[in-house]
């Protein structure tokens, strides 16, 4: 047996006639650059997500170095964030001349250690920048009680978080990542929860002059063709993007409960593993299994006998940010995060995605199985 860590095409074959549709409605259009199925989409994710204004982009990346540059993180000053994550998530600080200044991580959910946020705060520091990792959002609580009692700006990078909500202990509702700090951001690149056919993302905030910011930010700056307010950004999603991230929008929640049936799969095989952790879940939230990981004991040797037996895993992420080549410039040393170093040794994503079969994931786990059995 093969199990791919992930795979597009069962999704396609399954809703082959609405894909074809959309996308063919877009060609007969002719319109490929800001058509109606964006605005469509904007509406739809406002609506899903509760956010009061949507501004699609390009990118997951784009929309982060155009949300950093709106929130003025720039220029100097200090921006809060994870040296455990993807680069994009730090160099949209970087690109603005402004300084990432790290938190080591929660061992148990990957994700910023809310409780070392505050010693890094200083005259300085304009931001918070935390990322919901994997299946489960940052302590949004603690972040935004830090944000409000020192006014700094938060942005959160829910590039992997599309469906997760944080309810936290003083709310009676659970509210969308994206939408409790400042401005928020999704990713659709295909690998993603909600993910298209190619790169796309999203810019999700309450404040009607961010958004109006975002807007003209996408577009070069212009508040209207040729008249420049700001120096901007080009990017925009694609018309073919919108609309198919528009059909897989519809059957989202299906989706995400599929992704919950096969993390419990995996947690009920691998329990009685002593050789693996498996995360937890903190905080009043609803979970999303954007991917499934575990802390493995030789994680490498692991990872080459699943390979060796067709079964496709990845690593996020083998080299934190801090020890990465392109910030040699901060400073920073081996053992200056702990936490996020050790787990960069252990962490391994098993395949996942709403079409993967039961018997598939048997196969993933008695493969793990038999490994530490050796």
């Amino acid at each position: 047996m093969e199990v791919k860590f992930f795979t597009p095409t069962r999704e396609y074959a399954e809703k082959k006639d609405e894909f074809d549709k959309a996308i063919q409605s877009v060609l007969n259009s002719g319109n490929f650059i800001m058509g109606r199925q964006v605005t469509d989409f904007e509406d739809a994710i406002k609506e899903y997500t509760g956010a009061k204004y949507a501004v699609s982009v390009a990118s997951g990346t784009d929309a982060l170095v155009i949300t950093s540059d709106i929130l003025g993180f720039k220029n100097g000053r200090e921006v809060i964030t994870s040296p455990f994550t993807f680069l994009a998530s730090t160099s949209c600080i970087a690109k603005g001349c402004a300084k990432p200044v790290f938190v080591d991580i929660d061992e148990d959910t990957f994700n910023i250690d809310a409780e070392k946020i505050e010693e890094k705060i200083n005259a300085n520091t304009v931001g918070i920048l935390p990322i919901h990792l994997f299946s489960q959002m940052s302590n949004m609580d603690k972040i935004m009680d830090l944000a409000s009692r020192n006014h700094l700006r938060v942005l959160e990078d829910a590039a992997e978080a599309f469906g997760m909500k944080w309810k936290g202990k003083n709310s009676a509702l659970y509210r969308h990542s994206g939408t409790i700090g400042d401005m928020g951001i999704f990713s659709f690149f295909p690998t993603k929860t909600l993910g298209g056919y190619g790169d796309g993302g999203m810019i999700v905030t309450n404040d009607a002059r961010l958004a109006e910011m975002a807007k003209m930010f996408r577009v070069h700056g212009a508040s209207k063709k040729y008249h420049y307010d700001y120096l901007g950004y080009n990017s925009r999603l694609d018309t073919i993007q919108a609309a198919v991230l528009s059909v897989k929008l519809k059957y989202i929640d299906e989706a995400i409960e599929k992704r919950a049936k096969v993390s419990d799969w995996y947690k009920e095989r691998l329990n009685d593993c002593d050789y693996i952790k498996i995360p937890d879940i903190k905080g009043e939230q609803k979970p999303v299994y954007y991917v499934f990981n575990i802390l493995a004991q030789n994680r490498d040797e692991l990872a080459a006998y699943l390979k060796q037996n067709n079964i496709g895993t990845s690593i996020y992420y083998p080299i934190p940010l801090h020890l990465q080549k392109c910030f040699d410039y901060l400073g920073h040393k081996k053992g200056d995060f702990p936490v996020a170093e050790k787990v960069s040794k252990e962490i391994l994503a098993l395949p996942i995605y709403p079409e993967i079969t039961e018997d598939e994931v048997d196969f993933v786990c008695t493969a793990i199985k038999n490994f530490y059995k050796k």
